[in-house]
């Protein structure tokens, strides 16, 4: 009776061992790959949170503290666009990075199965 129970077990174990195996690369490149670009996007939308590029930019005619002659027009416009380009560099940058984890994620399985391949090679 054991006998049976053991082999069932390892029966199971094994199934489970080379499902996950074989299931692997299916989840890799569909619900792994979109819970990436969900992160992405709302690593986007939290840039623009952090950073505020939408709130610069709507208000980059609107004069600061006041100032409503012609001078004050000025010095607010270019400070404010000094803060978008400074801002939109940096949310750029941010991008940039969440695009690269989604590049590493699609290329890294294949990159890992080319060197094992390679390396039983030599």
């Amino acid at each position: 009776m054991s006998g049976g129970l053991f082999f069932q077990s390892i029966s199971f174990v094994a199934k489970e061992i080379v499902g996950d195996i074989l299931y692997f690369p299916i989840w890799w490149y569909s619900v792994g790959l979109k819970k990436r670009i969900d992160g992405f996007v709302d690593t986007a939308k939290q840039a623009n949170q952090e950073f505020a590029l939408s709130i610069w930019l709507k208000n980059l005619f609107v004069p600061m503290y006041g100032q409503n002659d012609w001078q004050g027009r000025i010095v607010s416009f270019f400070m404010r666009l000094v803060q978008i380009i400074g801002r939109g560099i940096l949310a750029g940058l941010w991008l940039i990075v969440g695009l690269v984890v989604i590049v590493v994620w699609v290329v890294a399985p294949v990159f890992v199965a080319w060197q094992m391949i390679v390396n039983m090679i030599i």
